[in-house]
């Protein structure tokens, strides 16, 4: 009788261990199905997102330029190696003051938040930089929407956005500031 109900009970857990595993592997394959379905980011879905939101545009797929409240931005693709870029310049490299890149360069820790600040071609820019298919429609528009404040906010505040990362240097100065 005890060998029957040992044997029953190996067999019960058996049972259940396959029905665990099953019910894993359908969560495993539905994760991954919506997954991929949701990286669906491609030059025709982003180029009808940037029309929307300019105020002018020109290019070609993958390589568009395009104006948000007189700024310039650029966007640029390669589905093949699956990468993009929404930038927008801001000052030539020779008019950037030693101080000014230093405030960049801390803005990029603490205030720029999805986007930097970085130097290419002899310009300084605001940049976006994401794997294309894996963006979402909103991911898109907060890209555009940063890079775009980024730019703007050079020489002044240096941010993306109204979030920023503490900087516990400032506020400890701030904070000896206020004993004095």
């Amino acid at each position: 009788m005890v060998r029957k109900y040992k044997q029953s009970s190996q067999k019960k857990k058996q049972i259940t261990m396959k029905k665990l595993l099953y019910i894993t592997i359908i969560i495993l394959i539905s994760l991954n199905f919506n997954k991929a379905s949701s990286q669906s980011m491609n030059n025709e879905e982003l180029g009808k997102i940037i029309y929307v939101l300019a105020d002018s545009l020109r290019g070609t797929a993958g390589n568009w330029q395009f104006v948000i409240k007189d700024r310039l931005l650029l966007c640029v693709t390669d589905e093949n190696n699956n990468r993009m870029r929404i930038m927008s310049p801001i000052i030539e490299q020779k008019k950037l003051a030693y101080t000014d890149m230093l405030k960049v360069m801390e803005a990029n820790f603490h205030t720029a938040l999805d986007v930097k600040y970085a130097i290419s071609n002899d310009l300084l820019w605001s940049v976006f930089i994401h794997p294309l298919q894996e963006l979402s429609k909103e991911q898109v528009v907060d890209a555009i929407q940063q890079v775009y404040v980024a730019a703007l906010t050079y020489g002044t505040t240096y941010n993306s956005t109204g979030l920023s990362f503490p900087d516990r240097r400032k506020e400890k100065l701030e904070e000896k500031k206020k004993k004095i």
